[in-house]
């Protein structure tokens, strides 16, 4: 019925109709099965642009007749001429010698001369037509229309659309959350959403060592800390990378430094050692962090316990130079268990500690 239906258009309808359809068809299946290196696919996809090929010489034979409709004539002609010629010609009967007449002058001047073929310069011959290839401009038609079709297909890839284009995550939380009293105090603490943005930098992937990467996971919470009744706030920011995760928290509590170094030489912290960053106290350490499973399925929603995490890398640094108290963490890990060198954290930390408001004296 399609067969019967396309012979029933018109000649210049039906052929550029197949020549797109197959020069799309031809191209797609092609890339396909250059893709996915499929033999069968490819020649599907040869036996489209050869059909193409056919369809575009058909067409340039058409143009051509239609361009030059009268040679076909004329060769039909000049044909006719020749026979003419080759045929015997009966002899001219002999006539008497005349004498001729004279004739006035002015009558000479009047009458025509006769015009001979020595008399001027020869003409010069017609240079012949160019025959152009048929077969070399149909297989270039079908090369356009391939290249046509690949920047059509290949476009989306390379210039995305704005609908279609993945949202950069972003630190801003539109819902209007209620800060808890502990962020009430003068100064103000810095808030979840200010450390995310002190965090999430455009250079944040080059410092970490993996400048092709995009964060996945941005987020900021204005949290308190624990058994405190929400007096003292302990503001966190997260930024997640395929490779590493970065985690900032600030506490403002009274643990200073060297006391907190004192706590840590109790616990699970390795490879301690302490230093100064933009002329603070700091100190680094290694932990490791909990793993937990939470399953949502069946009627108790219970999860596994609580499991050991990868290893991370924290930068402790002083909230204010004269180390009265409160801690700003900066904290490293990926899921493989490998880390960046320490550097890496102070790079980080000389980046956000000057966007954090220094402890002022109470």
């Amino acid at each position: 019925m399609l067969g019967f239906l396309i012979r029933r258009l018109p000649f210049w309808v039906r052929e550029p109709l197949l020549i797109a359809v197959g020069s799309v068809f031809g191209v797609r299946i092609m890339y396909l099965a250059f893709s996915d290196h499929d033999r069968v696919a490819a020649g599907i996809g040869l036996v489209f642009i050869v059909f193409t090929a056919i369809r575009v010489y058909v067409v340039i034979r058409a143009l051509r007749a239609r361009r030059h409709p009268g040679q076909a004539a004329s060769g039909a002609a000049v044909a006719g001429d020749a026979a003419a010629q080759a045929q015997p010609q009966p002899l001219p009967r002999p006539q008497p010698l005349q004498q001729p007449q004279p004739q006035p002058q002015h009558a000479l001047a009047l009458q025509p001369q006769p015009e001979t073929g020595s008399g001027g310069p020869p003409a010069r011959p017609r240079a012949p037509e160019q025959k152009h290839n048929a077969w070399g401009q149909a297989f270039a038609a079908v090369a356009v229309f391939g290249a046509i079709g690949a920047v059509l297909w290949l476009s989306p890839r390379f210039v995305p659309s704005e609908n279609n284009k993945p949202q950069a995550p972003s630190c801003s939380d539109e819902t209007d959350e209620k800060l808890p009293k502990a962020y009430k105090g003068s100064p103000r603490p810095v808030t979840g959403e200010e450390l995310c943005n002190a965090l999430y930098r455009r250079d944040l992937a080059t410092l970490l060592g993996t400048p092709g990467e995009t964060a996945t996971t941005v987020s900021g919470t204005n949290n308190t800390a624990p058994l405190t009744d929400e007096k003292i706030a302990q503001p966190e920011a997260e930024v997640k990378f395929d490779t590493y995760t970065v985690q900032v928290s600030a506490t403002y509590d009274e643990l200073s430094t060297d006391q907190y170094v004192k706590l840590m030489k109790f616990g699970n912290e390795q490879n301690i050692r302490t230093l100064k960053v933009l002329g603070r106290p700091a100190v680094l350490a290694s932990d490791y962090t909990m793993k937990f499973e939470i399953n949502l399925g069946g009627s108790g929603g219970t999860g596994g316990p609580v499991e050991q995490g990868p290893l991370a890398r924290t930068l402790s640094v002083a909230l204010d130079r004269h180390d009265r108290g409160g801690l700003c963490d900066i904290t490293v890990w990926s899921t493989s268990g490998a880390l960046p060198n320490d550097s890496v954290l102070l790079d980080i930390a000389e980046k956000v500690l000057p966007k954090i408001p220094e402890r002022t004296a109470r």
